[in-house]
């Protein structure tokens, strides 16, 4: 399996393993928590019929790189985005996040510049900033996210079976958009990430990604999901417009956070017609 050493820990390597199919323009994806690259599944076909090289990677902790027990900040997860474009020459990319993944693009362009990149796509992101503070007086208070440690602490796996439910909104979509198969696959990706980066990623949320937008210079679409109970849309896709220079907004009505499944049609007939335009 194909593996790009980015680091070490003590006398261990840190592998990031990454899938690169097709040619053409590269279209590389960034996934969320708490599951892996698989979770591009409905969107990697498409991208391919269209003619693209497709390049999905697993963040460390998840899916099959190495779960170290450090190196869960963002400045560590740009760093190995950089190291995947760097090592695998990836130049006039497109680059698509979901969730989690959007932190580890807007930080990796806000860090390392867009020399290898033509434009970014952000599905349900995370930036710009979602902790409470003075100057940030929209953002969530930090009980919420201690809590949401102390719950990941306690019992992993009831934490990913309750995340995983606001993560498909599956109330509403369980049985139709989400079928049970779904729910299980995305659950076995889950408990099988590392239990130190299943709670060490969540502090990783209150990032502060504000000062990495202004520094954006390429197209950028957002897409979000009016109904994401994960990051709501009010606390982060509604606050971006003003804050990159070349940026559009696109809601996807009824939309849980996990768009790029059960809003697949949608996602990805905007996903092309933006890298194609």
């Amino acid at each position: 399996m194909p593996y790009l050493a980015v680091g070490a820990e003590g006398a261990n390597p840190v592998n990031i393993y990454y899938e690169d199919h097709g040619s053409g323009t590269p279209v590389v994806l960034s996934h969320g928590y708490p599951l892996s690259g698989r979770s591009w599944e409905k969107q990697v076909p498409q991208l391919l019929a269209a003619g693209y090289r497709v390049i999905a990677y697993d963040r460390r902790g998840w899916g099959n790189s190495s779960q170290p027990a450090t190196g869960y900040d963002y400045d560590t997860f740009a760093s190995d985005v950089n190291e995947l474009l760097t090592q695998l020459d990836v130049r006039g990319a497109i680059l698509v996040g979901h969730s989690m993944g959007t932190g580890d693009i807007t930080h990796y362009l806000g860090r390392y510049g867009t020399d290898r990149v033509a434009k970014a796509v952000l599905l349900s992101p995370i930036p710009p900033f979602l902790l409470g503070t003075a100057d940030n007086p929209e953002g969530a208070p930090q009980s919420l996210f201690d809590g949401f440690i102390q719950a990941a602490q306690a019992d992993r796996y009831v934490w990913l079976k309750q995340f995983l439910e606001n993560f498909y909104n599956l109330d509403t979509y369980g049985g139709a958009l989400v079928s049970d198969q779904v729910f299980q696959a995305s659950w076995n990706l889950a408990v099988a990430g590392s239990p130190i980066a299943a709670v060490a990623c969540i502090p990783t949320w209150l990032t502060d990604f504000r000062n990495d937008l202004p520094k954006i210079d390429v197209p950028v679409l957002v897409m979000h999901g009016d109904q994401d109970r994960i990051l709501p849309i009010g606390l982060t896709a509604q606050r971006l417009p003003g804050l990159i220079k070349d940026m559009r907004l696109l809601v996807i009505e009824g939309g849980p956070h996990a768009i790029a499944w059960t809003h697949a049609d949608q996602v990805n007939a905007a996903l092309l017609d933006f890298i194609q335009g």
